[in-house]
C-alpha cells in the first residue's frame, strides 16, 4: 500500500475501509479539542439572544492556556454589548486575568463602530492572543476584524465548525449576504393550483393542520408582505395565532404593497404587528424599505399578482407550497403571468422538504442557480388588482 493510500482513508479497490478515520476539515485541525468544545458553547449561547432583529446572534467563550473557561457571552440585542465585550465583562466579574486567552466566537470580530465600538479593539486592549471564530462576517461594513487582529499579531484562526456557525445565524446570514431580507413565497392551493373557487369561496382549502404551520411560520418573520387588493378584498389581519385565537408573543409587520388606502376599519388596523404601507409597486423597493426597519425575513403572502411581482423581480428565495388534495377546475390561480411563454424558459424549484400535514402537503423548494430567467417583461402591479379572496387567512 502506498503512502497516500495509507491516509485516503479507501483501500486499493476506492471501497472504504472498516474503521477508518473521517476526513477533519483543515480549520478543525487548526484547533485544540477544548477549543471545539468552547464554539459549540458559544453556539449554544448565541441560540439564547434575540431572532429576527437587524443584528446576528453571536456567542463568545474565553479560554485559558488550560483550557478553563474565564468568559463567556452573547448579545442582546441591538444597541447592547456585543459578544465579545459581555465575555470580557464577565471575565472581569470573576477576576480572571484575560491577558494571552483564546477567544472562541461564533461570529468574526466586527471592526465597526455603530453603537459600540469594535469587538476587535476591545480583544486588542484586553490582551487577547488567539481568537478562532466560525464564520466570516459577510457585512462589509463591519468585516475586518480577523485582519486587524491578525495585523498586531493575535493568532486568528477562522471558519472553525463553519456549517453549525452559519446555521445559528439563521435568517441573518444570506440576508445580508445578499444585502437584503429572506423572501419566502407562501402558496396554498389545491392539486390544480387554485386559490379560491370560481364564487370567490377560499375558506378552507388547507386542513387546520398546514393553517396553524403557516401560523407558526408568520411568528417567525419579520414581516407579512400582502398587496392593496388583497387587503381591500380580503380584509385579512395577518396576525400570527394560535387554534384558539390568541395572539403570538411575537408578531410581523403587516405590510400593504400599493397606492389605494387601507379602510380605516381594516382588520390589518386591530391587534396584532405594526401596520406598515409601501406606497410603490416595486418588489426591490418593498425590500429596501423592510431592511431599513431591521427586517431579515419576509413573508410574501399577497395574491397571484404579488407572488408574479416578487418572482419577476428575482427576489424569491424560498417557496412554501402547501397543497390540498382538492380539484376545483375553475377559479383563481396561484400565481399570475411572469412572462413565461415556452417550457425551456419554466422558473424550475429544487425540492427542499416534503412534508405532510394533516390531510396536505407542504413542499418547500428554492429556485434552482442555473435556472433560465423569466423572459423580459413588465413586473406585474405588486398592489395586486381586486380579487375574489385570494389568502388562506383572515
Amino acid at each position: 500500500m502506498t503512502a497516500s493510500e495509507a491516509g485516503s482513508g479507501t483501500t486499493g479497490a476506492g471501497a472504504p475501509r472498516t474503521g477508518a478515520l473521517p476526513v477533519v476539515p483543515a480549520p478543525e485541525r487548526l484547533v485544540q479539542p477544548a477549543e471545539l468544545v468552547a464554539m459549540r458553547r458559544a453556539f449554544a449561547l448565541a441560540r439564547g439572544g434575540p431572532a429576527g432583529g437587524p443584528n446576528p446572534q453571536v456567542g463568545c467563550v474565553l479560554l485559558a492556556p488550560d483550557g478553563r473557561t474565564l468568559g463567556e457571552g452573547r448579545h442582546e440585542g441591538a444597541g447592547t454589548a456585543h459578544a465579545e465585550v459581555a465575555a470580557l465583562a464577565d471575565a472581569a466579574a470573576r477576576g480572571a486575568d484575560v491577558r494571552g486567552a483564546t477567544a472562541v466566537v461564533s461570529l468574526e470580530p466586527c471592526d465597526h463602530t455603530g453603537r459600540t465600538g469594535p469587538c476587535s479593539l476591545a480583544l486588542l486592549t484586553a490582551g487577547i492572543g488567539r481568537v478562532v471564530f466560525a464564520v466570516s462576517d459577510p457585512n462589509p461594513v463591519a468585516a475586518g476584524g480577523a485582519a486587524r487582529l491578525r495585523a498586531a499579531g493575535v493568532d486568528v484562526v477562522g471558519d472553525v465548525l463553519h456549517d453549525e456557525g452559519v446555521a445559528v445565524l439563521g435568517d441573518w446570514w444570506p440576508g445580508t449576504a445578499r444585502q437584503r431580507p429572506v423572501v419566502t413565497l407562501k402558496l396554498a392551493t389545491t392539486l390544480d393550483g387554485r386559490v379560491a373557487a370560481a364564487d370567490g369561496t377560499s375558506r378552507w382549502i388547507t386542513s387546520d393542520v398546514a393553517r396553524a404551520h403557516a401560523h407558526e411560520l408568520r411568528g417567525r418573520v419579520g414581516a407579512v408582505v400582502v398587496g392593496t387588493g388583497t387587503a381591500l378584498t380580503d380584509d385579512p389581519s395577518l396576525t400570527a395565532r394560535s387554534a384558539d385565537g390568541t395572539l403570538h408573543r411575537a408578531q410581523p409587520l403587516r405590510v400593504v404593497v400599493g397606492h389605494r388606502e387601507v379602510p380605516a376599519d381594516a382588520r390589518l388596523r386591530g391587534p396584532g404587528g405594526e401596520l406598515v404601507h409601501l406606497r410603490t409597486h416595486d418588489p426591490h423597493a418593498v425590500l429596501d424599505a423592510l431592511a431599513a426597519r431591521g427586517v431579515t425575513h419576509v413573508l410574501v403572502e399577497g395574491g397571484p399578482t404579488l407572488a408574479a411581482a416578487f418572482l419577476v423581480a428575482g427576489v424569491v428565495d424560498e417557496v412554501q407550497a402547501y397543497v390540498a388534495p382538492v380539484l376545483l377546475g375553475a377559479g383563481r390561480q396561484a400565481l399570475a403571468d411572469v412572462g413565461i411563454t415556452t417550457i425551456a424558459d419554466a422558473l424550475r424549484l429544487e425540492p427542499v422538504s416534503v412534508r405532510p400535514l394533516g390531510s396536505d402537503v407542504l413542499v418547500v423548494a428554492v429556485p434552482r442557480a442555473a435556472a433560465p430567467a423569466p423572459a423580459p417583461a413588465r413586473a406585474p402591479d405588486a398592489s395586486g388588482a381586486p380579487s375574489s379572496r385570494t389568502t388562506q387567512e383572515v
